[in-house]
Protein backbone atom coordinates (compact mmCIF):
# COMPACT_ATOMS: atom_id res chain seq x y z
CA UNK A 1 0.00 0.00 0.00
CA UNK A 2 1.26 3.09 -0.95
CA UNK A 3 0.43 6.00 1.64
CA UNK A 4 0.98 9.73 1.33
CA UNK A 5 3.75 9.84 2.90
CA UNK A 6 5.66 7.85 0.79
CA UNK A 7 4.75 10.51 -1.91
CA UNK A 8 5.13 13.88 -0.51
CA UNK A 9 6.88 14.58 2.51
CA UNK A 10 5.44 17.07 5.07
CA UNK A 11 7.26 20.08 4.61
CA UNK A 12 6.94 20.03 1.13
CA UNK A 13 3.03 19.08 0.92
CA UNK A 14 3.14 22.78 3.31
CA UNK A 15 5.15 24.21 1.24
CA UNK A 16 2.69 23.31 -2.04
CA UNK A 17 -0.43 24.27 -0.13
CA UNK A 18 0.79 27.98 0.39
CA UNK A 19 1.99 27.57 -3.54
CA UNK A 20 -1.55 26.84 -4.47
CA UNK A 21 -3.14 29.39 -1.91
CA UNK A 22 -0.40 31.85 -3.13
CA UNK A 23 -0.95 35.42 -4.81
CA UNK A 24 0.34 34.26 -8.38
CA UNK A 25 -1.29 31.15 -10.37
CA UNK A 26 -0.09 27.75 -9.73
CA UNK A 27 -1.46 24.79 -10.74
CA UNK A 28 -3.60 26.00 -13.64
CA UNK A 29 -2.54 25.50 -16.61
CA UNK A 30 -3.79 21.59 -16.86
CA UNK A 31 -6.57 22.97 -19.66
CA UNK A 32 -3.85 23.61 -22.53
CA UNK A 33 -3.63 19.93 -23.07
CA UNK A 34 -7.23 19.77 -23.26
CA UNK A 35 -7.58 18.09 -26.96
CA UNK A 36 -4.56 16.44 -26.86
CA UNK A 37 -6.07 14.38 -23.58
CA UNK A 38 -9.11 13.75 -25.12
CA UNK A 39 -7.32 12.37 -28.45
CA UNK A 40 -5.94 9.88 -26.15
CA UNK A 41 -8.45 9.00 -24.34
CA UNK A 42 -9.93 8.05 -27.33
CA UNK A 43 -7.01 6.50 -28.87
CA UNK A 44 -7.18 4.19 -25.71
CA UNK A 45 -10.94 3.87 -25.10
CA UNK A 46 -11.20 4.99 -21.88
CA UNK A 47 -13.92 5.77 -19.45
CA UNK A 48 -12.08 7.13 -16.98
CA UNK A 49 -9.35 9.91 -16.16
CA UNK A 50 -7.59 10.99 -13.27
CA UNK A 51 -5.91 13.91 -13.45
CA UNK A 52 -2.69 13.40 -11.12
CA UNK A 53 -1.12 16.54 -9.79
CA UNK A 54 -4.29 18.49 -10.77
CA UNK A 55 -3.54 21.47 -9.36
CA UNK A 56 -6.55 23.77 -9.59
CA UNK A 57 -8.58 21.31 -11.90
CA UNK A 58 -8.26 23.44 -15.09
CA UNK A 59 -7.68 20.25 -16.90
CA UNK A 60 -10.87 18.57 -15.61
CA UNK A 61 -13.11 21.48 -15.63
CA UNK A 62 -12.17 21.34 -19.49
CA UNK A 63 -12.35 17.31 -20.12
CA UNK A 64 -15.97 17.01 -18.44
CA UNK A 65 -19.07 16.86 -20.83
CA UNK A 66 -16.92 14.81 -23.09
CA UNK A 67 -18.33 11.54 -21.94
CA UNK A 68 -15.68 10.82 -19.40
CA UNK A 69 -15.42 10.04 -15.73
CA UNK A 70 -13.27 12.31 -14.51
CA UNK A 71 -11.09 12.40 -10.95
CA UNK A 72 -8.73 14.97 -9.56
CA UNK A 73 -5.53 13.85 -7.29
CA UNK A 74 -3.31 16.87 -5.64
CA UNK A 75 -2.27 16.37 -2.28
CA UNK A 76 -1.95 20.05 -1.74
CA UNK A 77 -4.85 20.65 -2.47
CA UNK A 78 -7.76 20.18 -0.29
CA UNK A 79 -10.79 18.44 -1.86
CA UNK A 80 -8.56 16.75 -3.73
CA UNK A 81 -5.99 15.07 -1.72
CA UNK A 82 -7.82 11.76 -0.90
CA UNK A 83 -6.27 8.62 -1.71
CA UNK A 84 -7.28 8.74 -5.88
CA UNK A 85 -9.46 5.47 -7.25
CA UNK A 86 -7.91 3.57 -10.38
CA UNK A 87 -8.65 5.14 -13.74
CA UNK A 88 -8.42 3.78 -17.47
CA UNK A 89 -6.24 6.94 -18.59
CA UNK A 90 -4.07 8.36 -15.65
CA UNK A 91 -2.45 12.28 -16.78
CA UNK A 92 0.17 14.47 -15.27
CA UNK A 93 0.76 17.20 -16.84
CA UNK A 94 3.33 19.89 -15.56
CA UNK A 95 3.30 17.83 -12.08
CA UNK A 96 6.53 15.08 -12.03
CA UNK A 97 9.17 18.17 -12.43
CA UNK A 98 7.76 19.39 -9.11
CA UNK A 99 8.32 16.11 -7.28
CA UNK A 100 10.97 15.78 -4.28
CA UNK A 101 13.73 13.21 -6.05
CA UNK A 102 13.59 10.62 -3.25
CA UNK A 103 9.91 10.55 -3.95
CA UNK A 104 9.58 10.07 -7.56
CA UNK A 105 10.05 6.45 -7.46
CA UNK A 106 6.47 6.10 -5.13
CA UNK A 107 5.14 8.37 -7.43
CA UNK A 108 5.64 6.97 -10.48
CA UNK A 109 4.67 3.90 -8.54
CA UNK A 110 1.80 4.79 -7.75
CA UNK A 111 0.73 6.29 -11.15
CA UNK A 112 1.54 3.21 -13.09
CA UNK A 113 -0.74 0.78 -9.88
CA UNK A 114 -3.75 3.56 -10.64
CA UNK A 115 -3.87 3.12 -14.62
CA UNK A 116 -5.58 0.60 -16.21
CA UNK A 117 -4.98 1.19 -19.63
CA UNK A 118 -2.39 3.94 -20.15
CA UNK A 119 -0.51 7.46 -18.82
CA UNK A 120 0.08 10.60 -20.31
CA UNK A 121 2.56 12.61 -19.32
CA UNK A 122 4.21 16.11 -19.50
CA UNK A 123 6.84 16.80 -17.90
CA UNK A 124 9.02 20.11 -17.90
CA UNK A 125 12.71 19.72 -18.31
CA UNK A 126 13.77 22.85 -17.51
CA UNK A 127 13.80 25.01 -14.31
CA UNK A 128 10.63 27.42 -13.52
CA UNK A 129 10.09 30.64 -13.94
CA UNK A 130 8.61 30.19 -10.31
CA UNK A 131 10.18 30.03 -6.52
CA UNK A 132 9.32 27.51 -3.46
CA UNK A 133 8.55 29.94 -0.01
CA UNK A 134 11.99 28.72 1.08
CA UNK A 135 13.81 29.94 -2.56
CA UNK A 136 14.72 27.04 -4.48
CA UNK A 137 13.31 26.59 -7.82
CA UNK A 138 9.64 25.17 -7.83
CA UNK A 139 10.90 22.25 -10.24
CA UNK A 140 13.24 19.93 -8.33
CA UNK A 141 13.63 17.84 -10.62
CA UNK A 142 15.75 19.42 -13.89
CA UNK A 143 16.65 16.78 -16.10
CA UNK A 144 16.76 15.98 -19.86
CA UNK A 145 14.41 13.47 -21.76
CA UNK A 146 16.73 10.84 -21.74
CA UNK A 147 16.90 11.04 -18.30
CA UNK A 148 13.15 11.35 -18.17
CA UNK A 149 12.61 7.98 -20.34
CA UNK A 150 14.85 5.83 -18.52
CA UNK A 151 12.65 6.85 -14.87
CA UNK A 152 9.29 5.50 -16.72
CA UNK A 153 11.32 2.67 -18.16
CA UNK A 154 12.83 1.56 -14.50
CA UNK A 155 9.49 2.06 -13.65
CA UNK A 156 7.92 -0.68 -15.75
CA UNK A 157 6.08 1.30 -17.86
CA UNK A 158 6.03 0.66 -21.41
CA UNK A 159 6.44 3.90 -23.88
CA UNK A 160 4.79 4.03 -26.72
CA UNK A 161 4.51 6.40 -29.59
CA UNK A 162 1.99 9.20 -28.75
CA UNK A 163 -1.09 7.88 -30.78
CA UNK A 164 -2.03 11.87 -31.44
CA UNK A 165 -0.45 14.97 -32.94
CA UNK A 166 1.24 17.91 -30.42
CA UNK A 167 -0.16 21.02 -29.75
CA UNK A 168 2.33 23.67 -31.48
CA UNK A 169 1.84 25.31 -28.08
CA UNK A 170 4.23 22.59 -26.84
CA UNK A 171 7.56 24.10 -25.17
CA UNK A 172 10.57 22.69 -26.69
CA UNK A 173 12.42 22.05 -23.64
CA UNK A 174 9.58 19.23 -22.14
CA UNK A 175 9.31 15.41 -22.60
CA UNK A 176 6.36 13.80 -23.32
CA UNK A 177 5.53 10.09 -22.90
CA UNK A 178 2.18 7.98 -24.11
CA UNK A 179 3.00 4.89 -21.55
CA UNK A 180 1.15 1.65 -20.63
CA UNK A 181 1.51 0.30 -17.18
Amino acid sequence: MIRQSDLISPEYLDAQKAMHAGPKPYGNRGAEWTQTVLEVARRYRVGSILDYGAGHGRLADALRGHGYAVREYDPAVEGKDASPAFADLVVSTDCLEHIEPVKLGAVLAHMRLLARKAVFVVISCRPAQKLLPNGNNAHLIVRNKRWWRERMVKAGFRLRRSPVTMPKQIPAKCWIGTLKP
